[in-house]
């Protein structure tokens, strides 16, 4: 594996995260802060599940760093066609000087990871999110220039929520995750923070949101759960954030959702169009946080020490 593959939140530690937050927040205000460090530098995209944030910001951040790029779907690697990962990691380290990669299943992103020589981004699993997170903690960093605050996040115990407690482990601030129940973290995820007393789980919404500065949902029907559609829609029709259930939050709360969102579902249409959501502006911070994620990988701003603890 490359030493500088980002597969996973944990390769930060409190300090570097924190920095490299404080870096996508000076990005957003001076978008070419960062100079050409990608130039002559072509990095592929293998995006095996649909994008629009994800895709169109890494495009765009590996652009503005000087970089180009070229985007594989599933229909455009032999990968469709049963070619091993393993494969495809090792030809396509002799072309390109780095992957971003969106696929199904993590332990592929691991063997991705495990064959290539070159630095692989994990741009999304059914497992973990973490690009997306780094884009959360811009928005409350924006928003309250603290990160320390309660958070609560209510829906599906899906990838989002597992990369937001990786985060909650590093940074110190307090979750509360609320799912149905069929639908929580594994055991044996929720066992691995046991140790952190300011992460809880739950299957109460209400308790997860009272007094919360940033109240989260995401999606109840993932990408490739389509089948389920109906059962879980009934299975989750408490955990919509409504205005009711906001309320629960603090007076200055902010609302967060990675997108795409469904309204009536998850997130009522007041709530997201309200005026404590920030949906848009984190989905802009995709851009920003990426973009220092990409700089601190190609710059070697981040010692190894760093990177990998």
């Amino acid at each position: 594996m490359n030493k500088k593959s980002f597969l996973d939140l944990t390769v930060f530690d409190n300090h570097s995260l924190k920095e490299i937050i404080k870096l996508s927040d000076k990005l957003s205000t001076n978008r070419f802060l960062l100079g050409d460090v990608l130039k002559q530098k072509i990095i592929a995209l293998i995006f095996l599940k649909h994008s629009t944030r994800t895709r169109v910001s890494f495009e765009v951040a590996i652009r503005d760093l000087g970089g180009s790029t070229i985007f594989l779907g599933k229909d455009e690697l032999q990968i469709g066609r049963g070619e091993p990962i393993k494969d495809t990691a090792r030809v396509l380290s002799g072309y390109v000087h780095g992957i971003v990669a969106r696929l199904y299943s993590h332990d592929s992103l691991i063997e991705l990871a495990n064959y290539s020589t070159i630095p692989i981004i994990n741009a999304l699993t059914d497992y973990n999110h973490p690009v997306q997170i780094l884009a959360d903690l811009l928005t409350v960093y924006q928003e309250f220039r603290t990160l320390n605050l309660k958070w609560a996040y209510v829906g599906d115990g899906n990838n989002v929520a597992r990369s937001l407690v990786e985060a909650a482990s590093i940074i110190g601030f307090e979750l509360t995750i609320a799912t149905p129940e069929g639908y929580e973290l594994e055991k044996e995820f929720k066992e691995k923070y046991s140790n952190f007393d300011f992460i809880k789980f739950t299957n109460d919404p209400v308790l997860s949101v009272k007094g919360a500065s940033v109240v989260y949902t995401d999606t109840w029907i993932s990408m490739g759960q389509e089948a389920e559609k109906e059962k879980r829609i009934n299975d989750f029709k408490k955990y919509i954030v409504d205005k009711e259930l906001f309320s629960h939050a603090r007076e200055d709360a902010i609302f967060l959702h990675c997108l795409p969102a469904y309204r009536g579902l998850e997130v009522s249409e007041d709530v997201l169009e309200g005026e404590r959501s920030r949906v848009f502006k984190q989905a802009h911070n995709r851009l920003h946080s990426e973009k220092a994620l990409l700089w601190s990988i190609y710059s070697g701003y981040l010692s190894d020490k760093i990177l990998l603890k």
